[in-house]
Formats: C-alpha cells, structure tokens, sequence
C-alpha cells in the first residue's frame, strides 16, 4: 500500500471527484489526475488538490484531549474513551436517555453514519440524533418525497446534462462549490442548449449563462410560480403527461395562475420579459431540467419552493423522461448516503422511516434487538442544538463544526458550552472542539476505507492510501469500545466492509436499496448507483429485480415515480414571505454562501496555506450605491447588524450585487462569522434553517 498508486475519492464536495494518491518518500501524500471517474474526468478544484495537507500532523489532532482545569492535554486512548463513557451513562441515569444527544455529519462515510444512527438507538436508547446535512438539502429531500415519493438529490446522472435542451439552475454557483462539474454546464451549451441561472448574484456561475435572472432573495417560489402561470397562460402544458403520469394537477394550477406575470414581478424584482424568455427558452427543446441548491432550500418556504419548481416541471412533461427532469444538487461529501442510513432523526437505514412499524421491525431484527426497544423520532438538527443545556445534557458529536456553521451561531456556541459533557471526534480542533470534555483524533479520508454517496446517488468505494499516525483511530473504533465499554459487547465491528455488509441487510427492500452492492462492485464497477436490489427483491422507482446481479438505476422514475400508483403528485403553493422582511430599522438582505477555496465552516481547509492565501477571510459583498451611502470604499471594514448579533468584515464592491442585498461567505469564525447573524427561522416540514435571508442593516466602522 505504502508505494502503490490508490484510486479513491476527494474528501469534499458531493462530487466525490476521483483521485490518485500516491505516497511520497517524506511521507506526503501526492495527489494526481483519475481520468477514468466519469463525474469529473481528472479535472480537480484547489481543495481536491491541497486535500493531503490537512493529513500533516502539523494541523491535525494526534492524540485524545481531556479537559483538565479548564484547558485541554494530552490523553491515553483508556482515559479518554473512559471519560466519555462515563459522562453519557451519567446523564442517562440521573435524566434519562433522551437527554443523551448525538450529531452527526454529512462527511461521514456511509458506514459510519450507519453505525452512529445504530449506537444513538441500541447502545444509548435515545431519539435525539441529528445531523448537519439536515441544514444541506432537506428541503429538497421533503420536496421530492411529496412530488416522487423517492429523494435521491439526481435522478439522473451528471452525463445527462449536456443532452438537454435547457437547465434552469436554481441558486447554485457551482462554478466555486464545484467547479469540476461546471464542464456538463459548457458542455450543454456547446451542444446548443440553454443555460438559465437564478441568482441575486452575478456570480462566476451566472457569467456563464445564456439568460440570468436576478430576483429579490427569499422570492424563488413567487419565481417559480409565476413561470407556471405562463407555462397555463401561453398553452404549453403537457396535458397527455399531465393526465398519463401526475395526480392533483388542478389544485396546483389554480394556485399557479394566482401568480400573475406583473405580481411576480413586483415581489422577485425579475422584468416580466425575463419571466416569459424563460419560459419559452425552457419549453422550445424536447428536454429540459431543473437544478436546484441551497438557494432556494435554505429558506423557512424551502419544501414549498422545491415544490413549486417540481411543479413547472411535471406540468411541462419534464420529469421520468431522457435527458429531463428536476434535481438536487447535493453540497456535502456524504450530504446523500449521510441521511439514509441512519443518523437523520426521523429515519433509520434503507431510508425507512422510524415511525413506520414494518421499517422498525425489519431494522430490529437486523440489529438482534426488540422493535419496541427503539426510540421514535427525535428533534431536527437546529431544535436539537437549541436544547442543548437544557434538555439535553450531553453530547457526542462527529464531524460538524455547529458553533461555525448553524444559524444563530453566537445563541448556539452558548448552547454548546452550557452542556454538562461534550465529546468531539473530529480530524482537526474544530472551533465546536475547542469547547469540548473530550476531543479523539480520528482518521481521515485517506487513511481508511468507506463508501459515500455522490449527489446522483452514485454509491463509492473511498479506499485506504496510507496507514494513519500512531495514535489515531477509526470513527467506527470510538463506536465500538464506546459500546462496549455502555454494556453492548456485539455489533459494532470496527471493519467497514463488514459494516457494510450489515448495512446491505437493514437497507434491503427498502427506498434506498444497497443489498446488491459489494465492496467488489464498487472497485470494479466505478461506483452503483441505488436502488441496487439483491436478485428477487423488489427494486422501485424504475429499476428491476432480475435472476442475474441488478446492474443499479442511473435512471429514475423512466417508466413509474416512487408512489404506489406510480404517479407523480403535484402539490399546490402559494408564495409567502420570507420570515423576517427587510422594515425600517433592518433595510437590507443578508444572504450567504461559499467562496471557490474554502469548504463549509473551513475546520479543515482554513489550515491549508495555498487556500488561505486565495481566500484569506470574510467580506462583504455590497453594491456600490449601499456602499455610497455607507461612505464606504474598496477594503473598508463594514459591520452587518441582524436582530441576533454583529458580524465585520472588509467591503467587496461590486455591481454583480443587488442593491438591496448584501452578500457574506460562512466559512469562518470571530467577528466576521457570517451566521451569528442568520435567521433560524424553520421550514414547518424540512426542519430547514432560514440561512439564505434575513433582514440586516450595513453600518460604517471606524478602525
């Protein structure tokens, strides 16, 4: 292993881009082009390609920390898992096992999340799990399992894009959140298809656009209707589509055609002309898509807007059919494979759901445990992470960095350090680590083996390059001597293929079908795509059981959707507010996103010197008429002020900006944390945060 060239995957982005890692004579790591992975043929961001130096030892964890006299040193492996041990079973007797509270984190292997969602349930009996791809794409995840009663992020492969006639890409600047996907975008539009991005930015994913679109934020689903009601007004329905594979179409039409071209555009800002090219640049080819991200689904209306542009699609007859349909794209490593297996607190693996009697005793017997045994749902992430102190007592976390990355970050870092017992696994001291009784030093991406899941559903195989530091331990370890050490003495193996066995049992029969997937397969296959049902196990959702190995579904929903009668369901919406408008006191929208060299809440990339330099700290992004009014120039520190809190960074003055909307990256901590001024104003099904606006006011600082 240790001079042999490894195939594997990046450690980032839903991409999973693919990789070589070849170990070098100083005990680096080198990283080269893996032409043969179809997602993104070679092709590498900076963070894929300066991933290896987050495996120094010069930033990573190398040993356990205890907290001792309010600083944390140096442990044994014994006194630190002991610690951890005895802090959870302390809160489970003296407050029983609900106040015993587990997040999760959408980087981490399938295996792993499985194993998490299995030890919150079996090993400490409580119901309060969660994790951070809550605040990913649950949105779209909701929206789905309404319209298709299936969520996989794409149902179709990236492969699939440039054979469209037209993409309408919703609030996503994949040209920086991954730029190796944006050559499907190019690609399309040198095939003669069309490119409609949505954005209240001009952002390096916009310039590339035929049509761009700027609407007010928080206004996607007025956009998205009044679309509709063009598509009803002009007679560009898909009335045989309509009639053949949909169900409720008239209840969503009425609601539609309240959203007249005029009203739409007084509340999104978007000329009527705009509304209308867009519609006839999507309806002209005989395929068309449309793409959505944290845009539109980090709102308090998330699911109803997912809904709405599933709603344009269905009615145009482009959903289940080639080279068409609605997606999601999916923002973190594992953001799919993460919430189906397990560590999403309604749900447990197969993509079950935890409150339905036949998911819980399938799962059960898998687990050689009662169904009764098995706690109910739990609080979604941001409830959890609100009753943190209160509630609930204790905390083990794995893989998320809250105090950078939640909404109301300063409320929440409070939380966190108002917890009886913290215990943090984590690769490097996270800011949320920081805080913690406990920190475990764990492996990383390139020194263990897993599988995730890409955003089209794409089951991997991330293999072992390099064998970690002494001193390090595998995630599914911790789990394993945790559960021994609480009274559970089987069924937690430390060895992920063996894990990964199990998991192909839960999640047999279920939506997310793994049972025909092998770690073989997926290092001879380039990954399987779900559902991938053993032989004579029925498949759903358009893919087939056969006699011989079920070959997995690239292709959704082509001859049926997900629901029992194999119809799609329109559901019908209606714009509503964002859940705090802009007033007097608070002029402005905040909206925040990321920027091309830093990665979520930057735990891991922020210690890497190459993308430091191109990205070095928060900004603003405002239009020079605000910044007029400010009498603030290039560079000069802004403060933004919300009803929760003051962030300041330098001011970045563009006129790709709205003039009504500021714009702030959330990758860092300090005074320049951009969510200690989001909203957690929640979606009433996802559980989604507000992240994407709220009302602030922009002030001059004197330095």
């Amino acid at each position: 292993m240790q001079n042999s060239v490894t195939p594997t995957h990046c450690p980032y982005c839903a991409l999973q881009c693919g990789m070589n890692l070849t170990p070098a004579p100083d005990g680096t790591v080198e990283v080269s082009e893996r032409a043969d992975f179809p997602v993104n043929r070679g092709a590498l961001c900076s963070k894929g390609r300066t991933a290896p130096a987050v495996l120094s030892s010069r930033v990573r964890l190398t040993s356990p920390l205890v907290r001792s006299g309010g600083t944390l040193v140096p442990a044994t492996w014994d006194e630190a898992l002991d610690r951890i041990a005895e802090g959870l079973s302390r809160t489970r007797t003296e407050h029983g096992p609900d106040a015993c509270g587990v997040f999760g984190g959408g980087g981490l292997t399938n295996e792993k999340a499985y194993t998490l969602g299995k030890f919150a349930r079996v090993v400490l009996g409580t119901s309060q799990i969660d994790y951070n791809g809550r605040f990913c794409m649950s949105s779209a995840a909701a929206g789905g399992m309404k319209a298709f009663g299936l969520d996989r992020g794409l149902p179709f492969p990236l492969e699939d894009i440039p054979k469209s006639g037209c993409v309408i890409l919703v609030g996503s600047n994949l040209a920086e959140t991954m730029p190796p996907s944006l050559r499907f975008f190019t690609e399309l539009r040198e095939n003669g298809g069309t490119l409609i991005v949505i954005d209240p930015r001009r952002t390096r994913t916009a310039e590339q656009a035929d049509l761009h679109l700027m609407p007010r934020p928080g206004t996607d689903l007025a956009l998205a209707l009044g679309l509709l009601h063009l598509v009803v007004a002009d007679g560009l329905v898909d009335e045989e589509y309509v009639s053949e594979r949909t169900a409720g179409w008239e209840d969503a039409r009425a609601a539609a055609m309240a959203h007249w071209p005029e009203y739409v555009e007084r509340i999104t800002g978007v000329p009527v002309p705009q509304l209308r090219e867009t519609v006839r640049l999507f309806c002209e080819p005989e395929s068309a898509m449309v793409l959505t991200a944290r845009g539109p689904e980090q709102q308090s209306k998330g699911t109803d807007t997912v809904s709405a542009w599933i709603n344009l699609c269905l009615a145009t007859g482009r959903a289940g059919r080639p080279y068409s349909g609605y997606g999601c794209l999916t923002g973190q490593g594992n953001g799919q494979g993460g919430r189906e297996h397990g560590q999403k607190a309604d749900q447990l693996p197969g993509y079950r759901k935890l409150d339905d009697p036949a998911a819980r005793a399938h799962v059960a017997e898998v687990w050689g445990v009662d169904p009764d045994s098995l706690p109910g749902p739990g609080r979604s992430a941001y409830e959890l992470l609100d009753a943190l102190g209160t509630d609930i007592k204790s905390l083990l976390l794995m893989g998320s960095n809250p105090v950078v990355s939640a909404p109301h970050a300063a409320h929440i870092e409070e939380r966190v350090k108002s917890l009886d017992f913290l215990a943090v696994c984590d690769v490097v001291l996270s800011e949320t680590a920081a805080l913690a009784d406990v920190v475990l030093p764990v492996t990383q991406w390139a020194e263990e083996t897993g599988t995730t899941t890409n955003l089209e559903g794409r089951v991997l195989l991330r293999r072992q390059a390099i064998t970690p530091p002494d001193g390090i331990r595998s995630d599914l370890d911790v789990l394993h001597e945790l559960a021994d050490r609480l009274g559970v003495e089987k069924g937690f193996p430390t060895d992920p293929e063996e894990v990964f066995e199990e998991l192909r049992r839960a999640s047999a029969g279920g939506p997310a079908d793994y049972s025909g997937i092998t770690y073989r397969r997926l290092a001879q296959e380039n990954g399987v795509f779900w559902p991938c049902p053993t032989p004579g196990t029925p498949a759903g959702a358009g893919g087939e059981g056969s006699a011989d190995v079920h070959p997995g579904t690239p292709r959704l929903f082509l001859d049926r959707f997900a629901h029992p009668d194999g119809r799609a369901r329109f559901v019908p919406v209606s714009h509503r507010a964002i859940a705090e408008e802009p007033d007097a006191e608070y002029p402005v929208l905040l909206t925040t996103g990321r920027v091309v060299a830093q990665y979520q809440s930057g735990a891991q990339t922020r210690r890497v010197d190459e993308l430091n330099a191109a990205a070095p700290g928060p900004f603003v992004e405002l239009h020079p008429r605000l910044a007029e009014r400010l009498g603030a120039a290039e560079g000069d520190p802004v403060a933004v002020v919300s009803r929760r809190g003051r962030a300041v960074a330098p001011a970045r003055i563009t006129l790709g900006i709205r003039p009504d909307t500021v714009f702030m990256p959330f990758h860092w901590y300090g005074e320049g944390r951009a969510n200690t001024l989001t909203n957690p104003a929640l979606d009433p099904t996802s559980r989604m945060p507000e992240f994407k606006a709220c009302a602030v006011r922009v002030e001059a600082v004197e330095r």
